[in-house]
């Protein structure tokens, strides 16, 4: 298959002050281009046609490591510049996911702390996430590209924390970056969206 980058869904200053627009050019226009060119050259020189991005991802994992980090990193980009948007953040999930939030993560408030806490325990560059797995959410890290899927989970947000995403706009301040993704940025009808199709895809695999 052949990889594209996709356009952000909003304005390069969309998001100020929170990111900024020097930001999101050099982390859309160069990191996650590059992601695209570099898994193009990977999985035509593997021979790969005809599988879904999910399907190498989770074929690549820990047998091809250059096509799987950058296919992977590919992946997530693609989520995560809409796991964001102007006037997000807070608590303006639906019933749904909010009840799952509340039974799952122990409410709002402790799934902020925990999100936030993860995130920061994550060393060097990496992703924090929340993912439904056996028909449950979870908060859990991982390093470098690697996401969820390669764990058995469906992921339904995740925040950046390489330093290119965060490192112009706040330097070394990841606490602070990681506590404006949650109160400031988070799409949640994105997320809520994501979760209703891994409950489908959850239930469909039972």
């Amino acid at each position: 298959m052949l990889f594209s980058l996709p356009d952000l869904p909003y304005a390069y200053d969309a998001l100020h002050p929170f990111i900024s627009a020097e930001t999101l050019e050099y982390h859309h226009d160069k990191h996650h281009h590059a992601y695209v060119d570099n898994a193009n050259r990977l999985s035509s020189d593997a021979g790969i046609s005809n599988q879904t991005i999910e399907d190498i991802i989770k074929e690549s994992f820990c047998t091809n490591g250059g096509l799987f980090n950058n296919v992977a990193q590919h992946y997530n980009h693609i989520h995560f510049w809409n796991w964001m948007k102007p006037g997000g953040g807070g608590r303006y999930m639906s019933g749904a996911l909010e009840k799952a939030i509340e039974s799952d993560l122990g409410g709002y408030q402790k799934f902020k702390t925990n999100f936030i806490e993860t995130g920061m325990s994550q060393f060097g560059s990496g992703w924090c996430w929340i993912s439904l797995k056996n028909e449950k959410l979870e908060i859990s890290k991982t390093e470098n590209g690697e996401n969820p899927l390669v764990h058995g989970a469906i992921p339904i947000l995740g925040c950046d924390l390489w330093e290119h995403s965060y490192y112009i706009d706040y330097r070394n301040a990841r606490l602070k970056y990681l506590d404006i993704f949650v109160d400031k940025l988070i799409n949640w009808e994105y997320v809520n969206t994501l979760f209703e199709s891994a409950q489908r895809n959850s239930q469909s695999s039972l």
